[in-house]
């Protein structure tokens, strides 16, 4: 009895202290929500806030466990910042769009070996900040749009994980349209000459016959 009691006292401070490191969350302008009834991981957003979100805000997060998804879009978090999550192992999704992260900042996610979903989108991250998400084997969707990266760096990022999605907004030129030829002409089949009509010869007069000269009627004589 004693020992169950001793568990339970440490499964109890342990959810307070959980708990608590939640609400210091909240008071720093994050949002904690719990993925569901039978799950009791949490997303954590700073996106929403009305405060401004800098790296201060970020400090609770550390040491917390049994976080799955981070959203930090639009933020003012630096790349000294995601230190405060370089420890959050259970972390599979982070949203980083629209913020001035860049390569050092890519540093910090190196350890975060869960990680499936990464949003890079408008960020400052080049081919050199790359290298650090080659070790991120899970890696299954990563945004690069209107980052700094290259089509080598992509393609570079690509060898090393091939079942990785890379969404970098690099189009495949399309070959040059072919202009349009000029119909032909079917050939015009030509209509057979319509037969005229054979023109009647106008028929031959027969020449008249001559007829016999009257002889002049002989004087009789007295």
């Amino acid at each position: 009895m004693l020992r169950l009691a001793i568990i339970t006292a440490v499964l109890l401070g342990t959810i307070s202290q959980v708990h608590a490191q939640y609400d210091e969350v909240k008071k720093k302008g994050g949002r904690v929500l719990p993925l569901s009834q039978a799950d009791d991981r949490v997303e954590i957003s700073y996106h929403l806030s009305s405060d401004e979100i800098t790296d201060a805000n970020l400090q609770p997060l550390v040491g917390l466990e049994k976080v799955y998804a981070i959203n930090l879009r639009g933020t003012k978090v630096t790349n000294a910042g995601l230190a405060s999550i370089s420890k959050l192992e259970s972390l599979t999704r982070l949203h980083l769009e629209k913020t001035e992260i860049g390569d050092e900042g890519l540093t910090h996610l190196s350890g975060l070996k869960n990680l499936e979903y990464l949003n890079l989108y408008a960020t400052k991250v080049t081919d050199a900040g790359l290298s650090s998400l080659e070790g991120l084997t899970k890696l299954k969707k990563l945004y690069l749009w209107e980052s700094g990266v290259t089509k080598a760096g992509v393609e570079k990022l690509q060898a090393a994980l091939p079942e990785l999605e890379i969404i970098a907004g690099f189009e495949e030129p399309k070959p040059a349209a072919e202009e349009p030829k000029p119909e032909e002409k079917p050939a015009e089949e030509k209509k057979p000459e319509e037969k005229k009509p054979e023109e009647k010869k106008p028929e031959e007069k027969k020449p008249e016959e001559k007829k016999p000269e009257e002889k002049p009627a002989e004087e009789k004589k007295e």
